[in-house]
């Protein structure tokens, strides 16, 4: 979609500029009704330039006059930046976080910033910060659209223009929100793509990804932002392969299926539903081999509520008041307005969070807690690695249900919250690329079967993705 797109675009064939009012004015609509997106003012303005260019023959870019929404994680210089938090209210960051530079480099305009769970801290999208409306399914109003990317997933699927979406995963939060809405998510490998410019969760594992509403479009994404960035020491310097361009075909895969992915808990329709789906494939010549990963399915949980708050409580605690964030009329001890900021400001799950993190990292605690959570963590990656002797990619399912109601998830407790996260926090503790795609309905509701690949081989799982997508 995006491709056909651009190489009209390029041509001369559209009007730009006509083309961003009537997407801006779709977009305002749609989020004024579901709560996806505040929309950039300068998106007209960018359009005329790039119409400049075509009349002057200078027009060039992978994504030229490709309309692009931003998970409100990723810094846009001069656009209010919040992670949907009101302790950053009015933020407006002063440069561009690399992949927003290099999507501008490539032709791209910026639509706006789309609504999250509040520093990513959710499986639903409904723990946004204080002043923020959660974002509604696109399917059925009275239902989630996953988290944290809520915002993001709910407007590729609902927005009619071309349009490609910015994510950011920390145990699922791409994957997640793109299965309960419909659409496709691709995650990186760790190291893939630059953190430079987001605003950071957990740094040993966020990862900035794509979505679109097809395969091709994400994959396209991806590859323009992928890459080496001097100003990220933690990304690789490997070669970025040809995404886009990947082919379909499939004889010969071997896909594994982790049998505790299947087995109780798991919605009998989302089973049902990816079993068939891998099923198709098989008849594309996959063959299947069953495994088994104890480790990742019985202690994937209880690692990532170790590890990842606990790096947020430490990213966190810049915001006090003084440096950073929403400030008040200094009273009282410091102990005393900085607890008071905080409260005022953060939200309840991200306080939540916080103290749960800053015990597991406490002296007496982070022997017990923290350090053996690292080796398990350990555990984890080297049974993947493991499995990736036997075979070429694994399938589960990218939620263990559909997207439950706002009423469900009123019901449920902060644990029950944190397992909606079961399928999706192994692949994102290992570093490992996964994607998305939607394999069937169940009561109306869309089903994503979740494909993981090998460390740096998201050219494998695009593969199998398109051989599914384009049966």
């Amino acid at each position: 979609m995006i491709n056909k797109f651009v190489k009209e675009a390029l041509a001369g064939k559209i009007d730009l500029v006509e083309h961003a009012q009537k997407a801006l004015e779709e977009a305002e609509k749609i989020s004024k009704e579901y709560h996806y997106l505040t929309a950039y003012a300068d998106v007209i303005e960018r359009a005329k330039e790039l119409q400049e260019q075509v009349k002057n023959g200078t027009a060039k870019g992978k994504l030229f006059g490709v309309l692009i929404s931003v998970k409100d994680s990723i810094c846009v210089k001069g656009v209010e930046t919040t992670a949907t938090s009101a302790i950053l209210k009015g933020y407006k960051p002063l440069y561009n976080a690399t992949v927003i530079q290099k999507c501008l480099d490539e032709g791209a305009i910026i639509l706006g910033k789309t609504t999250i769970d509040e520093f990513g801290f959710g499986g639903f999208s409904t723990n946004v910060g204080i002043g923020y409306q959660k974002p509604l399914n696109p399917v059925d109003k009275k239902r989630a659209t996953g988290g944290s990317s809520g915002g993001a997933a709910g407007l590729t699927r609902k927005a009619t223009f071309p349009h490609i979406a910015f994510g950011e995963s920390t145990g699922g939060s791409i994957v997640n929100p793109a299965s309960f809405c419909g659409v496709v998510g691709l995650c990186p490998t760790y190291g893939r793509v630059s953190r430079y410019g987001l605003l950071d969760y957990g740094n040993s594992l966020d990862k900035i990804g794509t979505m679109g509403v097809d395969v091709e479009d994400a994959a396209l994404l991806l590859e323009v932002i992928s890459g080496k960035d001097e100003k990220d020491s933690t990304t690789a310097d490997v070669p970025v392969p040809s995404l886009a361009d990947t082919p379909g075909a499939i004889s010969g895969i071997r896909i594994g299926i982790v049998k505790e992915a299947y087995a109780e808990g798991i919605d009998n329709n989302v089973r049902k539903t990816v079993l068939e789906a891998v099923y198709k494939l098989e008849q594309k010549g996959a063959r299947k081999l069953e495994l088994s990963f104890p480790i990742s399915m019985n202690y994937g949980i209880p690692t990532y509520f170790t590890l990842a708050p606990a790096e947020a409580s430490t990213n966190l605690a810049k915001y006090c008041g003084m440096r950073y964030g929403a400030s008040e009329q200094l009273t009282g001890t410091y102990n005393e307005y900085f607890s008071r900021v905080r409260n005022n400001y953060f939200g309840e799950e991200a306080k939540r969070r916080i103290l749960l993190g800053t015990f597991v990292r406490m002296a007496g605690y982070r022997e017990a807690f923290y350090n053996k959570a690292a080796k398990v963590r350990t555990k984890i990656i080297q049974e993947y690695k493991k499995a990736f002797e036997q075979v070429d990619v694994i399938i589960t399912p990218t939620v263990a249900i559909t997207a439950p109601t706002f009423e469900e998830i009123k019901k449920l407790t902060p644990l029950q919250n944190f397992m909606i996260d079961l399928l999706t926090v192994p692949p994102n503790l290992a570093g490992l690329p996964h994607i998305t795609v939607p394999c069937g309905e169940a009561n109306g509701l869309p089903i994503g079967m979740m494909i993981t690949g090998p460390h740096f081989k998201e050219e494998k799982i695009i593969q199998v993705a398109k051989a599914y997508a384009h049966q």
